[in-house]
């Protein structure tokens, strides 16, 4: 696999299970899988409200959806066991560090307690291959130092977003040496999680996101408001991990020693200050474009953020495909394509097949 790219053919006819497949990310996963084959299945607790990815590119009819809470473990169990799933991809989650300090009872209790029971309907099933928990960068006890985080560091984020992700590690760590370990009468489950930095790309309407905030400021002929310009985070296309998790996926489906924990991050020139990553995206977009820095008082974010993605790269021959230059063209050229009335879906599809022939 040239570039660490995975072979999408495996996915052919393959039964996937996606928590949290409704989102950002899972939007882009699931019509990755479709393009490939997959039977794709999905569970989460409500399509987002308009604008949303998932319904703009028609995906509601192309998968069978689930819609209830990670947290109801026999309405989990029941989806889970009708579809009998060969690989399970777990997103679901509270993604916010702003909302999780409004509603930090919530975030830990999706985040952690929606882990437990995807874990759960893995240990008391024998259907599944490959179990993959995508976490967060921010797991990591955050020092604010110049370089990156390697997998053996400290989990301990410290605002309740991040630290509820540094839980569901432990939790994910300690089902897989206690229930999923072959030989000690155990469910035989290879089980990884995967620590990705900050996605960009089109489709993106979260709140309190640089990039989404970029697009609606554009899209009202506003200044771009930037509250923490010189706040360093690894940018990457969403691409990247999305394509990192099925090749992790694969590779432990076929081999139980590629089952473990992974970061899925930019090299060290695409972390970026956000004032350098919102005065690319505005030289992108044009239209006269321009940004202001304009704080809100709000709650404690970290300032300094980077990955080593040594192992991943050692483990698979991994390495990113677009620098994040490309990576924002490639996002303003989707939100072009949407606010002008295009056709989204040949957009996001034109840029799978971009992505994968690099």
């Amino acid at each position: 696999m040239e570039g660490s790219m995975v072979d999408l053919s495996f996915y052919k006819n393959k039964k996937v299970f996606i928590t949290g497949h409704t989102g950002f990310k899972g939007s882009w996963m699931v019509e990755t899988l479709l393009n490939s084959g997959a039977d794709v299945s999905g569970y989460s607790l409500d399509v987002p409200e308009e604008p949303c990815l998932f319904r703009l590119i028609g995906l509601q009819d192309k998968v069978k959806s689930f819609y209830a809470d990670i947290r109801d473990y026999n309405k989990l169990k029941q989806a889970f066991d009708s579809v009998k799933p060969d690989i399970v991809i777990h997103m679901a989650a509270q993604p916010l560090v702003r909302e999780s300090y409004k509603d930090p009872l919530y975030t830990y209790s999706t985040n952690i307690l929606g882990t437990v029971n995807i874990l759960e309907c893995i240990r008391n099933s024998a259907c599944t291959g490959s179990f993959l928990n995508v976490t967060t960068d921010k797991v990591y006890r955050n020092r604010e130092w110049e370089w990156g985080y390697r997998e053996d560091e400290e989990l301990c984020g410290r605002d309740p977003y991040s630290n509820s992700k540094s839980c569901s590690e432990l939790v994910t760590h300690s089902y897989k040496s206690s229930f999923f370990n072959a030989g000690d009468g155990s469910v035989a489950v290879p089980v990884s999680t995967a620590r990705a930095g900050n996605v960009i790309g089109g489709g993106d309407f979260s709140e309190d996101r640089i990039i989404p905030d970029c697009v609606r400021a554009c899209c009202n002929k506003e200044k771009i408001k930037v509250r923490n310009p010189g706040s360093v985070r690894p940018y990457q296309h969403v691409l990247e991990p999305v394509m990192a998790y099925l090749m992790v996926a694969v590779k432990q489906y076929g081999d139980h020693s590629y089952a473990g924990c992974y970061n899925v991050g930019p090299d060290e020139t695409d972390c970026l200050r956000t004032a350098d990553l919102v005065s690319l995206f505005v030289e992108c977009w044009g239209d006269g474009a321009e940004w202001v820095q304009e704080g809100d008082g709000g709650p404690h974010e970290d300032n300094y953020l980077k990955l080593d993605c040594s192992k991943i790269k050692s483990v698979f021959g991994w390495k990113p495909r677009w620098n994040l230059e490309t990576a924002v063209y490639k996002t303003v050229e989707w939100s072009k394509c949407w606010l002008s009335g295009g056709d989204i879906s040949e957009c996001i599809d034109r840029q799978i097949k971009e992505f994968i022939s690099v």
